[in-house]
């Protein structure tokens, strides 16, 4: 308590311009003020206005418990219990317990520490020379500069930028095609290991005990969970300075600490679960808000952009189910301020390598990356990866037929709706080869957005050209439908229709869901021909027929064996 007195002085002393040893308060934010005189090693205070509370004994007598305290609250009283009926200030003089001696109604005014009590008041007679002005080493406990101005309170001062190795040396070599699996989320893992290990003092990887089952396995090859409790035998990749922050199950803690260890001038990763990360929305949100007021002052220096991978997807919750399946984050942050938010969604391990390597290099974002941890097809190269990721958008030829005109574009945005898109496209080249296809993938979200709306966003021109003016659009989308439609509400071209999560799921195999939602290879096909004149022929009637029936076997086939159907399994893109 005398240590904030002292510091109020301190601070009304030297911005008000005030006589040494005198401070003008203004007394529980009224209108009343009072004048502090410091003199002789005691202080005097004097109530200059109108009442302003009422304080009985009872109350009073919780706070005087010591001589010091006492002493203090002589001080203190004025600013802390209010006015008085009149201008006659009270003492406290000859009364050692402190304690006044007034009824429990009296309203105080103010006391008096006379000089007949300085003796006895040690802590107030030690603070003060006898001029009235405070003691050197009182002085000296007080910081020189307010707390704003301390380095870190604008990490970007302290900044440094990261080594990043070259995605080249973790590139999966793609020979053509679909031709080769891998776990997206475990080929970052090694590019994330080594990021740590160039960087072991501003860079740190965030979530809650889920590293392993995100697949960043390869993390714990250079560093451990930072622990700093006792450890038991059968404990792992625990030490007092691990550069991951997960072993405490809390999305909030989490969050907290990376915000934190940003706004402080370092670098970091949150990986989550997604349908987790919507535990912290409200703190997304007030980091974009924040970010948001930052960005218009000149003052307030770069910092690195808050990045998020969300993982263990919607698509694929083998054994977790419907509780773990809400792709409603994006959704989230796409409100937000459009030069604040980005949002990717890599379709292969080049692309999620290529999108990494971006974001960690990036200021006053947020970054949302949604990948697969599962086994998946591999479609690009490096070199196309780096190229389509830049673009963030674009027409894959290998997928596409439209050399001589379009019948309909087919647009893939997300891991599992890509695979599903390229085998509707094998089957569209199977039952009706004479249909042009025009195939896009999109990995940058915002860019369908008009560029007046978002930054990345396609003038209408280009949109456009890529989508055509008038042709059926199908988009199939990882997350929830409306935000695809809010998105292409300006276009020109209104003939879309859209394929995402429609809040089905359950413990089931990964083709169910995507079955369950209408995202699947079947339900795309029998959209397709929705779309076009042969809808209404006989051979488009047949074909949606054989449609429907491959899905009425798949459904009879999970129930009996528990595991995809044959064709599914055996999905190769040829």
């Amino acid at each position: 308590m005398i240590i904030s007195f002292i510091a109020l002085l301190l601070y009304c002393t030297n911005s008000y311009g005030v006589e040494s040893g005198t401070v003008r308060m203004q007394i529980n934010g009224g209108t009343a003020w009072t004048n502090i005189n410091i003199s002789e090693s005691y202080a005097e205070c004097e109530s200059l206005n109108s009442p302003t509370s009422t304080l009985g004994t009872s109350a009073l007598k919780a706070h005087l418990t010591t001589d010091a305290d006492w002493s203090a609250m002589a001080i203190f009283s004025v600013s802390q219990y209010g006015g008085a009926t009149d201008n006659s200030p009270k003492t406290t003089t000859g009364n050692s317990s402190g304690i006044y001696n007034v009824g429990s109604n009296w309203t105080q005014t103010t006391g008096i520490l006379s000089t007949a009590n300085k003796n006895s008041t040690p802590y107030v007679s030690g603070l003060f020379n006898d001029d009235g002005s405070i003691k050197k080493y009182i002085k000296d406990l007080v910081p020189f500069h307010p707390m704003g101005s301390s380095p870190y309170a604008n990490g970007g001062i302290l900044l440094k930028e990261l080594k990043v190795p070259s995605i080249d040396k973790y590139a999966v070599k793609v020979d053509k095609p679909g031709s080769i699996e891998k776990e997206d989320m475990r080929v970052l893992g090694e590019f994330i290991r080594d990021i740590i290990k160039e960087n072991p003092t501003n860079y740190r990887l965030f979530g809650p005990d889920e590293t392993m089952s995100n697949r960043l396995n390869k993390v714990f090859e250079v560093t451990n969970r930072d622990w700093y409790l006792t450890k038991k035998d059968n404990d792992e990749y625990l030490s007092v300075d691990g550069r991951v922050m997960d072993s405490y199950l809390s999305e909030h803690a989490c969050e907290g600490w990376l915000e934190g260890y940003l706004l402080t001038g370092r670098h970091g990763t949150f990986a989550s679960y997604e349908a987790f990360i919507r535990i912290i929305d409200s703190m997304a949100s007030q980091h974009a808000k924040w970010l948001k007021v930052c960005n218009e002052l000149s003052w307030r220096k770069d910092i690195a952009s808050l990045n998020y991978i969300l993982t263990s997807n919607v698509w694929q919750q083998d054994h977790n189910g419907y509780t773990h399946q809400d792709p409603g984050f994006i959704d989230h942050l796409a409100n937000k301020k459009a030069d604040i938010v980005r949002v990717y969604l890599p379709p292969d391990s080049n692309c999620l390598l290529s999108c990494y390597d971006h974001i960690i290099k990036t200021k006053n974002y947020i970054n949302v990356i949604v990948a697969s941890k599962h086994m998946r097809p591999q479609w690009l190269t490096m070199d196309e990866a780096k190229e389509h990721c830049a673009k963030g958008l674009g027409k894959w030829e290998f997928a596409s037929n439209d050399k001589k005109g379009t019948d309909v574009v087919l647009v893939s945005i997300g891991d599992a709706p890509t695979l599903e898109n390229i085998a509707a496209v094998k089957l569209l080249r199977e039952y009706l080869p004479e249909v042009k296809v025009r195939f896009i993938n999109v990995v940058d979200l915002m860019k369908l957005q008009p560029n007046t709306r978002h930054p990345h966003g396609l003038t209408g021109e280009e949109y456009n050209k890529l989508f055509t003016k008038d042709k059926p659009i199908i988009f199939n989308y990882h997350g929830y439908p409306t935000l695809i439609h809010e998105f292409t509400y300006e276009r020109e071209n209104k003939n879309v229709s859209v394929h995402g999560y429609m809040e089905e799921g359950t413990i089931t195999t990964p083709f169910d869901m995507r079955v369950k939602n209408e995202i699947d290879r079947y339900h795309i096909v029998i959209d397709v021909i929705k779309h076009l004149d042969i809808y209404k022929t006989k051979k488009g009637k047949e074909i949606i027929k054989i449609m429907k029936e491959k899905l009425k076997h798949h459904d009879e086939y999970i129930k009996e064996y528990g595991i995809e159907t044959e064709e599914v399994r055996n999905f190769r893109w040829e």
